[in-house]
């Protein structure tokens, strides 16, 4: 019998990248379709659009530019191109959205070296790129002729008198971008992810729980803050992104405590009424740091070399 001395890793899973890329695209699909029903066929067309630039992207960067195996198959891309759909108003126009998947998959992504060298979450950089390039488009509501205002949007101006109903914000009968409008739906994927044990609870309970306790102290309703905007996208299926989030649970934690201040802060002292995607991209910046001052001390080393080189 000959032994074998392979490297590691030694334990092996029969979850790959795809199939988790697979279960998250699979349980956003509900709250893509309800927005779709609301906002009408152009959503769709947004939707489409994102996927497919940010594929096509990806394709050509890896093999024209960077000269690397092509790795579509792994679906990162696609749900990239869906995640960041979700976060863009159903009024932003469609070379618009490509501008955004160019940021979003060769920036972000591939010029650090691909899946799992990004810093940051690359459908929430797409989505910031077009806020700050195209605020107009990506802050604009219409729906069935009307033109109104988001939530968040009612409450910046302090108009309480038309603020929707629990009821509305809830389903999704209110105007947002397109794949966070329906909360319920977003909810019921999440518990899909959290029984497949996809996504871990550290993360989202302590973002919504820092969100819901900071409302408080700001003299807001929490559970409108937590159901208005992107906090539910934000936390389930945003801030849990395995490449940007911390390894070990004291981190994540942390970072989904950070997450949920840093959303508070921008919503009450920003020039925007919605702060989840900013929150969630300077978490992604510290998470190095966090990960680093949570990192559990190998055991049998010396604390003070441990502290001193680690």
């Amino acid at each position: 019998m000959k032994t074998v001395i392979s490297p590691a890793p030694h334990i092996r899973s029969a979850v790959t990248t795809s199939r988790i890329m697979f279960s998250v695209f699979l349980a956003l699909i509900p709250a893509g379709i309800w927005g779709v029903f609301r906002f009408g066929i152009k959503s769709f067309y947004i939707i489409l659009t994102s996927v497919i630039s940010c594929m096509v992207t990806e394709f050509i960067s890896r093999r024209f530019i960077f000269k690397k195996k092509v790795t579509l198959c792994d679906g990162s891309a696609a749900l990239t191109g869906l995640l960041m759909a979700y976060c863009l108003s159903p009024e932003i126009r469609i070379w618009q959205v490509c501008v955004g998947a160019f940021f979003a998959i060769f920036i972000t992504k591939e010029c650090f070296g691909g899946l799992g060298f990004n810093i940051f979450n690359p459908a929430l950089i797409g989505r910031a790129v077009l806020l700050a390039s195209f605020p107009t488009n990506m802050t604009s509501w219409q729906i069935d002729g009307i033109t109104s205002a988001t939530p968040l949007a009612v409450i910046k101006e302090k108009l309480p008198d038309i603020l929707p109903s629990y009821m509305d914000i809830i389903v999704g009968n209110i105007p947002g971008s397109i794949g966070e409008v329906s909360k319920v739906l977003l909810i019921c994927g999440a518990a899909y992810l959290l029984f497949k044990k996809i996504i871990s609870w550290h993360i989202p309970f302590s973002f919504i729980f820092s969100v819901g306790v900071l409302s408080v102290f700001f003299g807001r309703d929490p559970l409108f803050e937590i159901f208005s905007g992107g906090v539910i996208l934000g936390a389930f299926f945003m801030a849990t992104d395995y490449v940007t989030c911390p390894i070990f649970v004291p981190g994540r934690l942390i970072f989904g405590l950070g997450c949920g201040f840093f959303t508070v802060i921008i919503r009450n002292f920003g020039s925007y009424p919605e702060g989840v995607c900013y929150a969630i991209l300077i978490m992604n910046a510290l998470s190095p740091l966090i990960d680093k001052y949570t990192a559990p001390r190998v055991f049998g080393t010396n604390k003070r070399l441990y502290e001193r080189y680690c």
